[in-house]
């Protein structure tokens, strides 16, 4: 992300629409009933409401923003963590005739069947933040997500510092194998960790994926790291939601602002934690430059053009191709510059500035 953050137009997070036949509570039904004839529907699959509370609110709504905007016909719908829902679901878009699939994995192997169905059917397909590995998707878009670990690594290195702690043991509590995103995390903040590790400056602690990012197991997992090694001094978390698990442990045992968590998605919660000091820093991903690149993408395809706007290349490491790519920078964020994500528009004062947070973030500067 360039220095600034990136304007986002005002934006009510909480998007309104007909749910799914299917029972999802957090699907929206098609938007924008105009477009020529010759443009065809768009249909989405978002993963869960579980995971990240972006998939219910940011992305849904510029998305469907983006499409109405274009007076394009689009279908969003929810998997809500379910492999079979979301199979189902594509069977649906795909019978109903889109002309584009624009799908989140929940696996590399449903999101490939799903892939392989819809190019059988000469649907162009997109992958939307996550790569579905040898999933042969025809664009790709998402943030830089090695360089997302990297700002991760190198956030709790920064806290580490600032607590001046001698050889912390530091605890990894990773994403879900599953996603290929959590990989890469890893990967990037490994890269910075290592080297700690490898020179004896940090100890090497408990280090855990966390299936299906799910933060209840989160909580049992990060309890069962800290009951076996008491003095882990600091927490990579992969997001704000297994960071905010972390965190209500360390508040059990009274140990919480005195141990760095780091975390990545800015979500309100996670901004209130690193505002009251229990977390270090967060990722911001400019969600609605994510959405709008997509949905450019998805727009040109279904108006049988060729889109320009996919420059980049990701390499899929299964089946050695190359995927036209957009692929978006990260910005790291903590308690100096939590106001700009409300600069942004990316989450509102009223939102983050709660009675119990009032005061930390007026300490902050944020008026």
């Amino acid at each position: 992300m360039r220095k600034g953050l990136f304007a986002l137009a005002a934006a009510g997070l909480l998007a309104t629409g007909s749910m799914a036949a299917c029972g999802d509570d957090s699907s929206s039904g098609d938007s924008g009933s105009t477009g020529g004839s010759s443009t065809g529907k768009v249909g989405v699959i978002l993963p869960d409401t579980k995971s990240s509370a972006r998939w219910a609110t940011a992305d849904l709504t510029y998305l469907k923003a983006a499409f109405d905007a274009a007076g394009i016909q689009a279908d969003i719908q929810n998997a809500q963590g379910d492999k079979t829902q979301f199979q189902t679901i594509a069977d649906g878009m795909i019978s109903s005739g889109v002309k584009v699939l624009m799908i989140v994995n929940l696996d590399s192997g449903t999101g490939k069947a799903v892939l392989d169905k819809a190019k059988n059917a000469g649907i162009a397909t997109i992958d939307y933040d996550r790569l579905t590995l040898n999933g042969g998707a025809n664009y790709y878009v998402s943030f830089d997500n090695v360089k997302v670990g990297e700002l991760q690594g190198q956030g709790l290195v920064d806290c580490l510092a600032e607590k001046k702690y001698t050889k912390p043991v530091v605890a990894e509590l990773n994403g879900s194998p599953t996603d290929n995103n959590a990989t890469l995390f890893k990967q990037g903040y490994d890269s910075v960790l290592k080297p700690k590790y490898d020179s004896q400056e940090y100890v090497k602690g408990p280090d855990q994926a966390v299936p299906d990012w799910d933060n209840a197991q989160a909580g049992t997992i990060f309890e069962q790291m800290l009951t076996s090694k008491k003095d882990i001094k600091g927490v990579l978390a992969a997001n704000d939601g297994l960071g905010n698990a972390a965190i209500s442990v360390l508040k059990r045992n009274k140990l919480n602002g005195q141990v760095p968590v780091t975390g990545q998605d800015a979500t309100v919660q996670g901004l209130q934690n690193i505002l009251t000091g229990d977390q270090c820093m967060t990722v911001y991903k400019a969600i609605k430059k994510e959405a709008n690149a997509a949905s450019e993408l998805a727009i040109a395809l279904a108006k049988g053009q060729k889109p320009t706007t996919a420059t980049g290349v990701t390499k899929d490491v299964e089946s050695g191709k190359d995927v036209p790519s957009v692929l978006l920078d990260p910005q790291s964020i903590t308690k100096a510059n939590v106001k700009d994500v409300i600069a942004d528009g990316f989450v509102t004062k009223e939102q983050l500035c709660t009675a119990d947070f009032a005061k930390a973030c007026t300490d902050a500067g944020i008026s």
